[in-house]
């Protein structure tokens, strides 16, 4: 039996405000460079509902995940809890699908600071963008930017933490300073209501920009402060104030943006424009600044869409790393992958695994940020799903587990943030909600044939994790049929399609912590990384009678 030492995780050494940080220069990434013009195209200036909307839903999830990741301070916990609260086949669908989700961040903020490196003045920059994709130079520079950053990351968390503090600061003033310039440029209120209107395409429009458009991309964050919260100096206080404190400054910074954005473009350029949605800037702030001559910003912006991006893939170069590291722990991915250099503390293959990852997404799909973005923030959500259903599971079968921090009202709000996710999942359109349910499922063929190279029982193994598997592909059923708004063939009509997702959602969070607590009575998520034990803590009268079968952990 092997318990974790929690207290090592205190040994480490990241400080509250280190770990903020993180966070805040995650949130911080190429998201405030595009998100506040895609935003205000596709909703107009309810984009700001969108912001709110997004920063409810990603918070919701954020506390969730705060209670069950302060609770397990595990490094790339986000990967784990789906093992430890339904066994290895979910531990390994679940840890799957945050790992591509994190790893696809590096190549698409690597993608990012090249597309805004393309308005400097240099004739070797205009060469890097052609008709909004990357040239053959620009993919060589997203790929030289995607290795620099992942090579600051090779040594050590603390070299992540000293580069990531400084970086951050920066990344936190060009945006307040560009905000204050925008403003003092300018400001003009009737864009607000004029062409259409406050929500000129409609409020189905305003809930396809908190997936679509970028809006959860910006916060995803979030997630860097739960993968990397396991090294701070003390998880279970600065895991959820970090993750309050990040949220709540992002949502400051991308309301202002999106209020400068709306309010400092020119009314006679959106007259000519026919409206928000012919509003379609390459750079937005930059183009914008351009626009209204101001020549300082427009230098700044051109650095700040440098520095912001892949400060950002910092955090998500560790969070990667850690996350493809408990993958290999779990026996799912080859184990060397999991080895950690013993002098610099990081798990180097890991590391090597999620560059090759990157180089793949660059070469084949890779030649936009929006080519990326709108996927990988429908598989974002999908990695989002067991917060909730964990803090659900472990209240039932493992009740004396420390919680630094419990998520007040949990037995209401998590089947709430639960349905949240699916509606946000819906949200993204089809064809993106079948294409992630495709790239997630993939991992179920490989956990079968793992499984049967161990002479594992299938049918016992895949118990807990059929919900997952039915869950996706009602969704992806649902969107296809649903409402022409969000991409379907408009078979079900426009706002009972939302209804449906969010009732049919709720049966689904149930199933699924149904299928946990019988887990562990089964005995199927092995030994506790904190307790101990096999099977939890499930009352010894209702647990299964056959020998518990320990996964491996």
């Amino acid at each position: 039996m092997h318990v974790v030492d929690v207290s090592a995780a205190n040994r480490k050494g990241l400080s509250l405000f280190a770990l903020i940080m993180i966070g805040l220069g995650s949130i911080f990434g190429s998201g405030w460079l595009f998100g506040a013009g895609q935003a205000a195209q596709v909703a107009g200036p309810a984009a700001l509902v969108a912001w709110v909307i997004g920063a409810i839903f990603i918070g919701m999830i954020a506390m969730s995940y705060a209670e069950v990741g302060a609770a397990y301070p595990l490094p790339g916990a986000m990967a784990r809890f789906g093992s430890i609260s339904h066994g290895p086949v979910l531990g390994f669908i679940t840890g799957w699908a945050v790992w591509i989700a994190t790893a696809s961040l590096i190549p698409i903020e690597a993608i990012a600071g090249t597309q805004y490196m393309s308005s400097w003045s240099y004739g070797w920059a205009r060469g890097l963008v052609a008709d909004g994709s990357l040239t053959g130079t620009g993919i060589a520079m997203a790929l030289f930017l995607t290795v620099a950053l992942w090579l600051a990351c090779y040594w050590s968390v603390e070299l992540l933490a000293r580069a990531n503090n400084l970086l951050t600061l920066v990344k936190f003033a060009i945006p307040v300073l560009a905000v204050g310039a925008l403003i003092a440029s300018g400001f003009h209120t009737d864009n607000f209501t004029a062409h259409g209107g406050f929500a000129p395409n409609g409020w189905s429009a305003v809930l396809t920009a908190v997936t679509a458009s970028g809006v959860v991309f910006a916060f995803n964050g979030f997630q860097a402060v739960v993968n990397l919260g396991g090294n701070a100096k003390n998880p279970g206080r600065a895991i959820p104030l970090a993750l309050v404190g990040a949220l709540s400054l992002g949502l400051v910074i991308y309301l202002a943006l999106q209020v400068v954005f709306l309010g400092a473009v020119p009314p006679e350029k959106l007259a000519e424009a026919g409206g928000w949605s012919g509003i379609n800037f390459a750079s937005p702030f930059a183009d914008l600044a351009k626009l209204l001559m101001l020549h300082w910003v427009v230098t700044m912006l051109q650095f700040g869409a440098f520095i912001s991006p892949n400060g950002a893939n910092i955090g998500n170069v560790a969070s990667s790393a850690y996350l493809a590291q408990n993958l290999a722990d779990t026996g799912f991915f080859p184990k060397k992958i999991a080895e950690v250099h013993p002098r610099y503390g990081v798990a180097r293959p890991a590391m090597w695994l999620n560059l090759a990852f990157s180089v793949l997404l660059l070469v084949t799909i890779g030649h936009s940020w929006e080519a990326l973005a709108s996927v990988v923030s429908a598989a974002m959500v999908v990695s989002y799903l067991m917060g909730p259903i964990a803090v659900g599971v472990f209240r039932q079968t493992k009740p004396e587990l420390p919680r630094p921090f419990r998520l007040p009202a949990a037995k209401v709000l998590c089947p709430l943030i639960f349905a949240f996710a699916a509606c946000a999942l819906y949200w993204s359109k089809w064809p993106n909600t079948g294409k992630v349910t495709l790239l997630t499922l993939l991992s179920v063929p490989i956990a079968a044939v793992v499984l049967r190279r161990r002479g594992e029982n299938l049918r016992r193994q895949f118990a807990p994790a059929w919900w997952m598997a039915g869950f996706l592909l009602w969704l992806s059923l649902l969107s296809a049929l649903g409402s022409k708004e969000f991409g379907g063939h408009g078979v079900i009509p426009g706002g009972l399609d939302t209804a449906l997702v969010g009732v049919s959602a709720l049966g689904f969070y149930f199933w699924a912590v149904r299928a946990g607590v019988q887990a562990h009575r089964a005995g199927l998520p092995g030994p506790d990384p904190v307790l101990g034990g096999v099977g939890g803590n499930v009352p010894a009268q209702t647990r299964h009678e056959e020998p518990a079968q320990a996964a491996v952990s």
